[in-house]
């Protein structure tokens, strides 16, 4: 799995490109950039592999993570997958597609399985594959999502984190929608919010 991470948009937001190197199918996740410049550096990306952007995923709703949409659906002309619930927040361009607890994306032998994981916005999700797994705005290196904006819920996310992500291996690696990559077993063990409200 080729995966590489660009950091976008004024607030740092995490945008990935995961593709498989066998069949050059891709998939663009959160594309948050809000400036020609950063859509140029991923489409260069994605040019030089040789890859076809098969989809846009976003994991959450907020701007933050779906302001670059536009941009990357006219030039790739892949359509745009979010969950249900916060499929709604889009607006130019809309979802083409809804996702669903359990949905399965497939690139060439690479299948990446939709987990949802509300509590940051009613519709985030999570992306699972066999040893990583792309979570959005739920967990970080070190804290998690926000639970004070509109959809949002502190036992909910909780609850995501607990019963969706947590009981993965402690060496499944976590592509988050801001700031340093991680590992489960590491959150699992050194994460303060999660020391807080788990005991393990």
């Amino acid at each position: 799995m080729f995966v590489k991470m660009f950091t976008v948009g004024m607030i740092g937001t995490n945008c990935f490109l995961v593709g498989d190197t066998q069949t050059e199918e891709a998939i663009v996740i959160d594309p948050g950039f809000d400036s020609a410049s950063e859509a140029k550096n991923i489409l260069k990306e994605i040019q030089r592999n040789g890859f076809r952007v098969k989809f846009i995923i976003n994991t959450h709703g907020h701007p933050d993570h779906t302001s670059g949409n536009k941009i990357m659906k006219e030039a790739t002309g892949a359509p745009i997958l979010i969950h249900e619930y916060d499929a709604p927040l889009l607006q130019n361009p809309l979802a083409d597609k809804t996702l669903h607890e359990g949905d399965i994306i497939e690139l060439g032998d690479i299948k990446l399985r939709v987990l949802h994981t509300p509590g940051h916005s009613n519709g985030s999700i999570a992306l699972l594959g066999a040893d990583v797994i792309f979570s959005g705005d739920t967990l970080f290196a070190g804290s998690i999502g926000r639970y004070d904006l509109p959809g949002g819920s502190l036992d909910e996310i909780m609850s995501s984190i607990r019963n969706k992500l947590l009981i993965l291996p402690d060496h499944v690696k976590v592509y988050p929608g801001h700031g340093e990559v991680t590992t489960i077993g590491e959150e699992r063990r050194s994460n303060p919010f999660l020391q807080e409200f788990f005991q393990f």
